[in-house]
């Protein structure tokens, strides 16, 4: 059974959308999840029914970071706030994962601050799946770092290769680089260095520059860019989502083209990804969307199982040449 702490007090539908999510996986994964609701009890009692399944379990938190807070500062001078008590039974070894659907920035500093960085890696990079005419693409990173070193957008490439391979079987990722022209010298500093870098990667298979347009088509399985660029691309990407399914369900007669829409509707929904790992944190941390729908954090606790199941953290430590804690133990234990 997979340990899965969630944020129960996260995100705009909080606690209500994210309990109903935690009860969906449950229930349809009966035998693959026991799931921690990190909150305040009063409160998530008050939605859980009355029959409970065994594999819901509530641990008390008595705050919650809110929005208006510097997460750093209220990491640090209250730690009794439910993302703060759900990482730190992640780094305990009390459970195996976390998700959140509450403030981005405060599961960043707090999955820094209390699982650390692997070894070699400086920043985490957030990475979202991205629909296309073929597979999905991961943009490393859609948010998480503002401001990035060519360096360090290297690094986000090889966390995202890493991702690839181990959730979607991908042999060789292909890696490519947001830009605005398909030659080496466009765009700006960081760019043009990041390219050579890429480029220079004798273990990433690279296929060079990306423009916008071709995202879409598929054009790569690893899309590279900074924080500020993925972020601007994310939400222009789920607001196009949103903008095509009202069109479509204004212009098309649902009892002709329902399933149509539905399956075209499924393709677009941010909800049917669920939530995005946190790359290069030593542990599984999952960020969802802080408008999720019971949904969405159903899937989100599905990826988690996924990072899970394919190692993608001992993985990723190995990329960077260093395993990690947890892999140094089970390394020990098959010795006996």
């Amino acid at each position: 059974m997979q340990r899965i702490a969630l944020d129960a007090m996260g995100g705009d539908g909080a606690p209500r959308v994210i309990i109903e999510g935690a009860l969906s996986a449950v229930r349809e994964w009966p035998d693959r999840f026991v799931v921690s609701l990190v909150g305040i009890p009063d409160e998530i009692r008050e939605v859980l029914p009355r029959e409970v399944p065994d594999s819901i379990q509530i641990v008390p938190a008595a705050e919650v970071v809110e929005g208006h807070e510097s997460p750093v500062r209220a990491i640090r001078r209250k730690p009794d706030r439910s993302i703060v008590v759900g990482l730190g039974l992640l780094g305990a070894g009390e459970v195996d994962a976390v998700i959140s659907a509450g403030s981005t920035g405060a599961v960043m500093a707090a999955s820094r601050l209390l699982l650390g960085m692997l070894p070699g890696v400086e920043r985490p990079t957030i990475g979202t799946m991205f629909p296309t005419t073929g597979s999905p693409v991961l943009v490393v990173d859609s948010g998480a770092n503002i401001d990035a070193r060519p360096s360090q957008l290297l690094q986000f490439a090889r966390l995202g290769s890493v991702y690839m391979r181990d959730l979607l079987g991908l042999e060789s990722p292909r890696i490519g680089l947001l830009n605005v022209g398909e030659e080496s010298s466009k765009g700006g500093a960081l760019a043009v260095a990041t390219h050579k870098l890429l480029q220079d990667d004798e273990d990433l298979n690279f296929v060079g520059n990306i423009e916008g347009h071709e995202i879409v088509e598929g054009a790569c399985d690893v899309l590279v860019c900074d924080g500020f660029v993925g972020n601007v691309l994310l939400k222009f990407y789920e607001s196009v989502a949103g903008f095509i399914a009202g069109v479509l369900k204004a212009q098309l007669d649902p009892e002709v083209h329902g399933e149509g829409f539905k399956e075209v509707y499924r393709t677009i929904d941010y909800a049917e990804r669920g939530g995005a790992p946190l790359l290069g944190v030593n542990g599984v941390s999952i960020i969802c969307h802080g408008g999720s729908s019971a949904r969405a954090i159903k899937n989100a606790i599905r990826v988690a199982g996924a990072c899970l199941e394919s190692n993608m953290v001992e993985d990723m430590a190995s990329e960077f040449g260093l395993p990690t804690r947890r892999a140094r133990v089970w390394r020990r234990i098959r010795r006996r």
